[in-house]
């Protein structure tokens, strides 16, 4: 993968409006090349919405977003970016195998790859059996493998943990890991403080803006929190008396 000194994801001034909701009203944040960076908060904190931004999935009012130094959602990046929403984006009546076929087939991928993506995510033993017929464990992990054809220099995983039991957490967070050290980037959207442990950075949201941007020691240190969650609450109660106040 080529190297470069800029951050793999850039937003500067976000501006996202749905329906007539504010949902992000003005934000900006950098993703290092390389890094497991997790992005925290609780749900309709505005998680989801930022990483549609990203990828070129949400109509937005303003602002700019680029990955790799390109427009996000722009035609170069199709390759190079890979992104799991939390709805399955597979074909429910195939097999995963004839999903990863399908897929590497659209982004040039080698014949090769469908297999090695299924021993990346452990999926071997069941890749011939209709997608339709496995736990949602196997389909979270289908959906991954969807994602990783073509080895994509940056991954968007909109809260790819969240219901699993923690085996299967475990699991996929030590998958996350062994990709970011070999060079990928990874943006993890989770609403369990306490998967802020497995990340090399936090971006910590609530209500369409970042409370957070940083290692998880700094934000026990700032907070004086002994864990991220109690450290969320410390965050989210200091912003709300600054409100207050103002």
């Amino acid at each position: 993968m080529v190297k470069s000194n800029g951050p793999a994801i850039s937003v500067v001034g976000l501006r996202v409006i749905r329906g007539k909701n504010l949902v992000i009203p003005d934000l900006s944040l950098e993703v290092p090349r390389g890094a497991l960076v997790g992005l925290l908060g609780p749900s309709g904190s505005g998680k989801s919405t930022l990483m549609r931004s990203i990828v070129g999935a949400q109509i937005v009012a303003g602002g700019e977003v680029s990955i790799l130094g390109l427009p996000g959602g722009t035609a170069p990046l199709r390759h190079r970016v890979g992104y799991v929403t939390q709805a399955p984006s597979v074909y429910m009546d195939l097999s995963a195998r004839e999903n990863l076929r399908y897929f590497s087939s659209l982004v040039g991928a080698p014949k090769s790859d469908p297999q090695r993506v299924l021993d990346i995510v452990g999926l071997a033993d069941c890749a011939d059996r209709p997608v339709n017929t496995l736990s949602g464990g196997q389909l979270t992990r289908v959906s991954l493998s969807v994602a990783l054809v073509g080895k994509p220099e940056v991954l968007i995983l909109d809260e790819p943990t969240v219901g699993l039991d923690p085996v299967l957490r475990r699991d996929l967070w030590s998958v996350f890991r062994s990709l970011a050290g070999q060079g990928a980037t990874l943006l993890v959207s989770s609403h369990v403080m306490d998967e802020a442990t497995r990340c090399d950075r936090l971006l910590i949201m609530r209500g369409g803006g970042i409370l957070f941007d940083g290692t998880l020691p700094a934000l026990l240190k700032q907070t004086k929190a002994e864990d991220a969650d109690d450290a969320f609450l410390a965050l989210a109660d200091a912003a709300d008396a600054k409100e207050a106040a103002a």
